[in-house]
């Protein structure tokens, strides 16, 4: 569905996004994940058209980048980081202006806002100014023109922006809905909305990719913590399979190490332990989820430059 490859943006001398690729199949829900100016906003405008790559190619749904752009962008649902809105329009004959640009007919435009209007939770604000709304409303009403034609493709950059932690979960609803009929890309520098709704995860770091995984995968591969009374190193380089050993912490008495391995090695690990005579207190995988795993890209302990 998407195909980002040896994607590298420039401004100058600045280089915002530096060779990076991905492919997203359809039906996917994938979070776009890193901290503000890494290149997340960057790489959704090329992908939407708004921005030219000064390298790379990107195909989705067949079609080229750049030779069917505009075939591209009237299957693609974007909602901008700033949403541009006319603050002057109520909020119906706004979406019935994007209806226009989208190309909805006249004859389907009605039943098509009013879906948009429903799924975001606008009904009650249909006909107020968007002068008056929160920013939070306005922030809907971005998402309900990304989705007034029901397209294929919906890219949201910080779809949460600037709503209060009920209009939070009832956006996270809305993107599980898209999920069914599209394929959805989140940017987002909040860790706890990748984890909600989506799937798989890509990590910027630099305007490079760090990491691309499924969020299942994510506690997967972990490293094993061994905490003992007395210095283990010798103990431990003596069992096959263990490629590092990073001494974490010493207390009176223990000193806590995470090995990392070639395979499973906690049987290996404890009977070398006991072997030597030295006291076990934990032996255990170190627990891994996105916020740590994201923290180690950032750190620069997995992904690039690693």
């Amino acid at each position: 569905m998407i195909l980002a490859d040896n994607l590298v943006r420039r401004y100058g001398d600045v280089t915002a996004v530096d060779g990076v690729s991905f492919s997203i199949d359809s039906g996917q829900v994938v979070g776009l994940l890193g901290h503000n100016g890494s290149g997340k906003t960057t790489i959704m405008k090329m992908l939407t058209g708004f921005l030219e790559p000064t390298e790379g190619h990107i195909e989705i749904d067949g079609l080229v980048m750049n030779r069917d752009t505009r075939a591209i962008q009237a299957g693609i649902g974007y909602l901008p980081e700033n949403c541009p809105i006319w603050p002057d329009m109520t909020v119906a004959d706004y979406l019935d202006y994007q209806g226009c640009l989208h190309g909805v007919s006249e004859g389907e435009r009605g039943a098509a806002i009013l879906r948009a209007i429903e799924r975001t939770g606008l009904t009650d604000r249909a006909t107020d100014s968007i002068r008056a709304l929160s920013r939070g409303y306005r922030q809907r009403v971005g998402v309900a023109q990304a989705i007034l034609h029901q397209p294929k493709i919906v890219i949201l950059d910080e779809p949460t922006n600037g709503l209060d932690p009920t209009q939070i979960l009832q956006m996270r609803e809305l993107i599980r809905d898209l999920a069914t009929q599209s394929t959805v890309l989140i940017s987002t520098h909040v860790l706890q909305e990748v984890q909600a709704v989506c799937e798989r995860v890509l990590i910027l770091r630099n305007g490079q990719l760090a990491l691309d995984s499924l969020i299942s995968e994510l506690d997967k591969g972990g490293r094993l913590l061994l905490s003992v009374n007395s210095d283990a190193r010798n103990v431990l380089a003596r069992v096959r399979g263990i490629v590092s050993v990073e001494e974490q912490s010493v207390e009176t008495g223990q000193v806590t190490y995470a090995i990392e391995s070639t395979a499973d090695v906690a049987h290996q690990v404890a009977h070398a332990v006991h072997a030597a005579g030295l006291r076990l207190y934990r032996l255990q995988p170190e627990a891994r989820n996105l916020e740590t795993v994201f923290a180690d890209v950032n750190e620069g302990r997995i992904g690039v430059d690693s």
